[in-house]
């Protein structure tokens, strides 16, 4: 019953090294030369997070054992063209969720590429710059952060509790993936992004001054 959600939860585990390989803008190019080792970034940090975001519904859609929080769990919304019905309360904790984690990354998307250009958004090309705006001047990674809300949020839409059962996994992920892309953008940009990151949190936005 649960294969398919095997199958996107690996996957998207296997995507990681391909995605940490797209940022080592430094090693490609040394190893493949200037011109090729930045397509080949492109198509890595293309092909990873487009795979992610398909493994990220598949983890929401595929079969796998539904839950439901035994509060109004009588009152549901039914969907007939996929036969399966929404409980009202999942719809109610679920759609602040969604929205709010895709507004985020939205933002985050539109911010980036206002800046230094859409492809930098979807390919992971080298920086040129820092990017403070929008939701950058909260959270360094603004699309992360929107992608794990969103993670909750669409497991409880779905009622699929392998689903949220893995979340805490798909969180440590990003953090490792965030991780990863600070290190690179350090040796790329310096003293000027160590600075970014004392002054602006990785995730948490600080809701009180220093």
């Amino acid at each position: 019953m649960a294969i398919w959600f095997f199958v996107c939860a690996i996957g998207f585990l296997l995507l990681i090294p391909l995605h940490f390989l797209s940022v080592e803008h430094r090693k490609l190019q040394r190893r493949y030369g200037k011109k090729r080792g930045v397509k080949i970034g492109r198509v890595l940090g293309a092909f990873s997070g487009w795979m992610e975001l398909v493994f990220l519904l598949g983890f929401w859609i595929s079969p796998q054992h539904r839950f439901a929080i035994p509060i109004f769990s009588g009152f549901s919304v039914p969907i007939s063209f996929v036969n399966y019905s929404i409980p009202v309360l999942h719809l109610v904790i679920a759609l602040p969720l969604l929205l709010i984690g895709g507004w985020i990354a939205v933002r985050g998307v539109r911010a980036m590429s206002s800046e230094v250009g859409f492809g930098a958004v979807e390919t992971h090309s080298k920086p040129s710059k820092i990017v403070t705006s929008g939701p950058y001047a909260v959270v360094r990674h603004p699309q992360y952060l929107g992608a794990d809300l969103a993670q909750i949020g669409g497991s409880i839409l779905f009622s699929a509790s392998y689903s949220l059962l893995f979340t805490p996994v798909y969180v440590m992920c990003n953090y490792l993936i965030s991780w990863k892309e600070e290190k690179e953008l350090a040796r790329e940009l310096g003293k000027k992004y160590k600075n970014y990151q004392k002054k602006v949190p990785m995730f948490m936005p600080r809701f009180w001054k220093r």
